[in-house]
């Protein structure tokens, strides 16, 4: 922004939804938050998709007893959950992903068909770590260079 140029000035409702979504996203505090963003949206997609492959177990009888599928998805499920509520520490969340991609790509031995999923959705984990600690990384070098420039200034 140039000298001549305001700064954009917030209502009062404008500033409150701003802080508001900031809290609850967690952006406000620590420096990975891009990433663990990306994290959960690739976990919360995947969570639906672990419960139908447990049904599909369920369904198919590929496993003896039949409700063996459906404790795999739960606990899948589960195990995402305990993912997503990880996801405001600095890397619990991000380990507990890491497990639940693995798991998910073994269930291919039980249902071959879930070997499509998991690498589709293990793939889309990999680019959404990669570029999330990118533009992070990016994010950060630009508030160091902002700040020197804004402590120069004064």
């Amino acid at each position: 922004m140039s000298a001549e140029e305001p700064d954009l000035e917030l209502s009062p409702s404008e500033r409150m939804a701003h802080n508001s979504a900031m809290r609850i996203s967690g952006a406000a505090r620590g420096r990975h938050r891009t990433q663990h963003a990306l994290a959960s949206i690739v976990l919360g997609f995947e969570l639906i998709i672990v419960v139908l492959i447990g049904l599909a177990m369920f369904g198919l009888s590929v496993l003896e007893p039949r409700e063996l599928g459906l404790y795999i998805g739960g606990g899948l499920a589960i195990l995402i959950i305990v993912g997503l509520a990880l996801m405001r520490r600095p890397r619990a969340g991000i380990i507990v992903g890491w497990i639940v991609h693995a798991l998910m790509l073994l269930t291919a031995f039980i249902l071959p068909m879930a070997l499509i999923v998991g690498v589709l959705f293990t793939a889309l984990w990999v680019y959404c770590m990669v570029r999330g600690a990118r533009i992070d990384r990016d994010r950060a070098a630009w508030m160091a260079q902002f700040e020197a420039s804004a402590a120069d200034g004064d």
